[in-house]
């Protein structure tokens, strides 16, 4: 249990210093205030998350641990996560090139909303986490996986990517940026499908989960999609 802490805390922490670096450095200054807040949100709220499952659910924590590309067993599912994590690169480099070069002004009441985006998608991931001991960083089913129907997912099908979309939209607006939306952009198409491959495998694998997807009418988002 130790050493899959040390391996949580020890895999944010880099994470955060690459995410810095991807900021920082192609802005090419450490005056770049909306950084350090976005950074202070992120670093604040992923910690928060991970102090949580570290005494609540260490199981789900091991299943978050291991993610990215190489952590996927089938193909499609390394080719979603390569573009979803070059679309997460993409918001914070050009983010930061805008922040340098001036390409784009985004009020300030606006990118305090990024902020908030930011925290609110950490809390709607947070409500998925407590609901869901099964929502793993890859697409796959546990033997003694059973449905989950209530909290959000009585709303939405995949809560937690609607969480994750609003906080890869809140993002560039924090960091002051509107070009950081092509990241998200970039983003959109893979989410959507890496959705309808994970709808496959349940209907195929999970009791109930057909007669859920009529119960609950939307994907993604409330009364939209």
């Amino acid at each position: 249990m130790k050493s899959l802490n040390t391996k949580a805390f020890v895999g944010l922490l880099f994470l955060l210093l690459v995410m810095a670096a991807m900021l920082f450095g192609p802005a090419w200054t450490l005056e770049f205030w909306q950084a350090w807040a976005f950074l202070s949100v992120f670093g604040g709220s992923a910690s928060a998350i991970t102090l949580y499952l570290m005494k609540n659910d260490p199981r789900l924590l091991e299943r978050r641990v291991y993610a990215g590309p190489a952590a996927e067993k089938e193909m499609s599912q390394k080719i979603i996560q390569t573009i979803t994590s070059t679309a997460f690169v993409a918001i914070m480099v050009i983010s930061a090139l805008d922040h340098r070069f001036a390409w784009s002004t985004v009020p300030l009441p606006l990118a305090i909303a990024g902020d908030f985006l930011v925290a609110l998608g950490f809390l709607i991931i947070f409500f998925v986490y407590k609901a869901n001991t099964f929502a793993s960083a890859t697409i796959e089913l546990c033997p003694w996986q059973k449905l989950i129907s209530t909290g959000l997912y009585a709303r939405v099908l995949h809560p937690m990517y609607m969480g994750a979309l609003i906080m890869l939209l809140g993002i560039p607006l924090s960091l002051g940026s509107w070009w950081g939306l092509f990241g998200f952009l970039i983003f959109m198409p893979a989410g959507i499908w890496r959705i309808f491959e994970e709808e496959k495998l349940l209907v195929s694998n999970l009791p109930g989960y057909s007669d859920h997807q009529k119960e609950v009418n939307h994907r993604l988002l409330p009364f939209i999609w």
